[in-house]
């Protein structure tokens, strides 16, 4: 078992299905009231990739990249064409809160917030892209210094940044995902037509 850092064909990613799970469990009283107990910390992305194929040359690409992995063997990368990017476009480096300087540590891990201050969730991000990260150090960008574990999302700096100092960063994203399935259904629905309508992925969570 492996991690393949490649990415699944882009043309095909961005016309498939697919979003967060979580697993919560619900219970209903007598009295009809509820009890709601929440059995995942984080939610766990789930795609169909069969959406996005629209032609015979795309299910070849596919079926490539699917002979490749092995299946659910090894996994690989997955761009979530509606949830990619820090601040939803251009990353800036003030996008993202990482914590705050102690004057000793040196790692932050890269996050992202979801929602308001109310009661936001923090996803842990493992896979940025290379070369898209930003970091700021009290607000202000630091172009050296640092340095970002790509299989991580792990950003090291050569000096601890001070004591109370705001870690911020902006940056793209990749989601680590395998196949959810060893086998592949293919229909030749015409002479430059295919079809696999089920191609389940499922989030590799850290």
């Amino acid at each position: 078992m492996a991690f393949h850092a490649v990415r699944f064909p882009l043309d095909v990613a961005l016309g498939a299905r697919g979003g967060p799970e979580r697993r919560t469990d619900v219970v209903t009283l007598a009295s009809g009231a509820e009890q709601r107990n929440s059995r995942w910390h984080h939610s766990r992305r789930r795609y169909n990739a069969g959406y996005g194929i629209k032609s015979r040359a795309e299910m070849q690409a596919v079926l490539a990249f699917f002979e490749e992995r092995r299946g659910r063997l090894h996994g690989f990368l997955w761009r979530d064409g509606l949830d990619f990017s820090s601040n939803g476009g251009v990353p800036t480096p003030l996008d993202q809160v990482l914590g705050n300087g102690t004057g000793a540590l040196t790692s932050f891990a890269l996050r992202k917030a979801y929602g308001a201050s109310f009661d936001p969730y923090f996803r842990a991000i493992t896979r940025p892209v290379t070369g898209s990260v930003r970091v700021a150090l009290g607000g202000v960008e630091k172009v050296g210094g640092w340095s970002v574990d790509a299989s991580t999302g792990v950003i090291g700096f050569a000096v601890p940044p001070a004591n109370g100092v705001a870690v911020t960063a902006g940056f793209l994203f990749d989601v680590p995902v395998r196949f959810d399935t060893d086998r592949l259904d293919i229909e030749l629905a015409s002479f430059d037509g295919a079809e696999a309508p089920n191609i389940p992925l499922v989030e590799i969570l850290p």
